[in-house]
């Protein structure tokens, strides 16, 4: 079939393109075109998704029969793509955990039963609430909507795993949350790739909870495979929450992936009965952080976006968090 997928050039659109070639379809990727190209024998179109011109010029009579969109970050992306894409046999969204309105801290049970954002703020949660209606609208039972959680992989740019995993082959001491025993869950970017391709062919619909299941791993239990993968001699330095906290350090974006205990026991409780019946993998977490390493050692370091910084601990800010240990 012929299959677009909105973005596909990095991270996980990067591992939606390599599935839908490895299941046989014409593929079209639709881009801004300043994350590089898509593989040999993909269509590149290129333009913007909040003009309303730009999809139907770029498509010039190719007409899509799937679609996977994971680059919908406006409320005129979705719109845009809803009037450009209205007779598609199938039609899967990448949203987010962030668009139900309790999420963090959670916990969250079946889709149906949790409420979404509504309000028209302009902030990630509600505008990918607002894209879910819009599409859906449209779309009627040929929409599925991904609400993916915490993605990870190779070719993550957004160096949260990537991070931790450096840190800790540099070895030495190291800081971390002294409430390793906290709960985690993760899905592999080419577990969640394939699987969109999949929903989108056999034109599933409705909301899902598209991450691993609840328990899967601990914080502890993931920072010991990053040391394992490595082959660091890295030694932890536990630290109560309320130290982070008190010296400054940022929940997610200092030490990330950390969230304070009391928030992270209900924000990774999260019911994904429905995605495991409709088939999303989840394959092992010591598979997804060794793999990201083989590809993080040969690839170049990811840059943060204008006006943002990459995540991670500052120097000073760890060796004075040291330095009183």
């Amino acid at each position: 079939m012929r299959l677009l997928v909105l973005g596909g050039t990095r991270f996980l659109g990067r591992h939606v393109v390599t599935a839908a070639l490895e299941r046989g379809h014409e593929v079209a990727t639709f881009t801004r075109g300043v994350s590089g190209a898509p593989p040999q024998g993909v269509r590149a179109l290129h333009g913007d998704r909040d003009d309303p011109d730009a999809l139907p010029k770029a498509l010039d009579g190719w007409e899509p029969e799937l679609v996977v969109d994971t680059s919908g970050q406006t409320r005129a992306a979705a719109r845009n793509a809803a009037a450009a894409l209205a007779d598609v046999r199938g039609y899967a969204f990448v949203s987010s955990l962030n668009a139900y309105a309790n999420w963090p801290p959670g916990p969250l049970g079946r889709e149906d039963d949790e409420p979404a954002w509504t309000t028209d703020d302009d902030e990630y949660g509600p505008i990918k609430a607002d894209s879910e209606r819009i599409l859906r609208a449209v779309l009627g039972d040929r929409f599925l909507t991904a609400r993916a959680g915490l993605i990870v992989g190779p070719y993550d740019p957004l160096y949260r795993l990537g991070w931790w995993l450096d840190r800790i082959a540099r070895g030495g001491r190291v800081v971390v949350p002294a409430a390793l025993d906290q709960p985690i869950a993760l899905v592999d970017a080419r577990d969640l790739g394939g699987w969109l391709v999949e929903a989108a062919e056999r034109g599933l619909s409705g909301a899902v909870n598209a991450t691993g299941p609840a328990g899967m791993a601990t914080f502890g239990g993931l920072l010991e495979i990053c040391r394992e993968v490595t082959g660091g001699d890295a030694e932890w330095v536990p630290i109560p929450d309320e130290e982070l906290l008190a010296a400054g350090v940022e929940p997610w974006q200092h030490l990330p992936m950390w969230l304070p205990a009391d928030e992270a026991a209900t924000a990774w409780d999260v019911d994904t009965t429905r995605a495991r019946a409709l088939g999303l993998p989840s394959r092992p977490v010591t598979d997804s952080v060794a793999d990201t390493w083989a590809w993080q050692r040969v690839a170049d370091r990811p840059t943060a976006p204008p006006g943002r910084e990459l995540p991670g601990l500052p120097p000073e800010l760890e060796e004075t968090l040291l330095g009183a240990r």
